[in-house]
């Protein structure tokens, strides 16, 4: 029985940064770089079910996109000069697939390097979130967009300039000074990766597992490079406490199921053992931030046997903390919430008013909003308002699984 083909699709969206982060660091052309990782991709995709996966895939992927690039710069009498360059500095051995089981740089993750490279400081953070997600985090330009909240076309030409000045920085490893300056980009859009898995924005499922189990595996990767930074101890907490709860998210027909409705037995005790343990790691690694504080959040909701135990005095006053330190306007709504469980449903409402008023109202996330205003109202005994509400967050959110939710919500109300 040849190999399946949904696991030839994973090993190729696991191995595509690497692949691309390495011709990037050997030979420095972005553009020509990704068409080529794109070629070996469909090749490999046709021949490995056929001919079975190759002993080392990584392997194979570089040396076919290499011949790739180097035939795509070869044509182009115009770059003459670079390809001389890059054969110059390509080892002698690059167009060799290395022997079954060995990897030509074992110690260096190829993924990490294109992840420092796409926060180049030549760029700006959103440019840097832009390409690091397309190039690293496999999402789509579309995907890019929804992930953050700023039309499609913005998005396209982001990418396009940051490519370009990618190539004219020059590329380079980064230095251990280069790496720490980035870190805070780098963070950033290793979550913003892990929110798009954990909630995609759009289409059919409520969770992409692919992309939440990347950003988990890179951050991983970027604590073993700095075991001491609390940020990042701090995010991977965060994400492995949030990831735990995903067997109980959805139901057997996929449908999603909020947090205080989950089956708790479900939940990965081992996960939230090891979140726990990194939490409090993070925290005492240093002055408590942004990631330190929603991992302690986090981790005070897996902490409750039953959604009533919840400690949610102890939550809003950690989320107190966290509006106090970031704009984010989730962390704000976070806290909505938490206050209407402290104080009442008519305080939360209250908070969302303020939140709604703050907003300009047109970004694509803003259905959070009246889905909490919705839950809000339903608890306040406002049925008519709930009910608009739940069905203007519906016609809103671009998410299959959350619109069924919520306008299933909006159906069960009795007026």
């Amino acid at each position: 029985m040849g190999p399946v083909r949904d696991d030839i699709e994973d090993l190729l969206r696991l191995h595509a940064p690497q692949v691309l982060g390495a011709l990037v660091r050997r030979y420095g052309h972005f553009d020509p770089a990704e068409d080529s990782v794109q070629e070996a991709l469909i090749a490999a995709a046709a021949q490995w079910p056929e001919d079975g996966v190759p002993d080392n895939p990584r392997g194979w992927l570089i040396r076919v996109a290499s011949r790739r690039l180097t035939d795509r710069l070869r044509s182009d009498a115009a770059r003459r000069r670079r390809e001389e360059t890059a054969a110059a500095l390509t080892p002698a051995d690059a167009f060799v697939a290395p022997p079954p089981g060995e990897s030509r740089a074992p110690s260096e993750d190829d993924t990490l390097t294109l992840l420092f490279l796409c926060c180049h400081p030549a760029l700006s953070p959103a440019a840097q979130l832009a390409l690091t997600l397309r190039a690293v985090g496999g999402l789509t330009t579309a995907e890019v967009a929804r992930a953050l909240l700023v039309p499609e076309a913005t998005v396209a030409q982001r990418i396009s300039r940051a490519k370009r000045a990618v190539r004219d920085a020059g590329f380079r490893a980064p230095e251990p000074a280069d790496r720490d300056r980035r870190l805070a980009a780098v963070l950033q859009v290793l979550y913003l990766i892990f929110n798009e898995g954990y909630t995609a924005t759009s289409g059919p499922d409520l969770h992409r597992t692919d992309l939440a189990r990347e950003a988990i595996r890179l951050t991983r990767s970027v604590r073993r490079l700095l075991p001491r930074e609390g940020r990042v101890t701090g995010l991977l907490a965060l994400m492995v406490l949030t990831e735990a709860r995903t067997p109980a998210r959805t139901g057997p027909g996929g449908e999603l199921i909020p947090l205080d409705e989950q089956d708790r037995a479900l939940w990965d005790r081992t996960a939230i053992a090891e979140g726990t343990a990194l939490a409090e790691e993070a925290l005492a690694q240093g002055p408590a931030g942004d990631y330190q504080l929603q991992a302690a959040i986090a981790a005070l909701h897996d902490e409750a046997a039953r959604a009533e135990d919840t400690d949610w005095p102890q939550i809003l006053a950690l989320y107190d903390l966290l509006v106090r330190r970031t704009h984010d306007p989730a962390a704000a709504l976070g806290r909505a919430v938490a206050v209407a469980m402290v104080h009442g449903p008519h305080a939360g409402l209250a908070e969302v008013d303020v939140l709604a008023e703050t907003s300009s109202g047109t970004e694509a996330g803003s259905y959070r909003l009246d889905a909490v205003r919705g839950h809000l109202l339903e608890r306040a005994g406002e049925p008519d308002s709930a009910r608009a509400a739940y069905l203007a967050a519906a016609d809103a959110t671009l998410s299959e699984p959350e619109a069924r939710y919520l306008r299933g919500r909006a159906d069960r109300i009795v007026p």
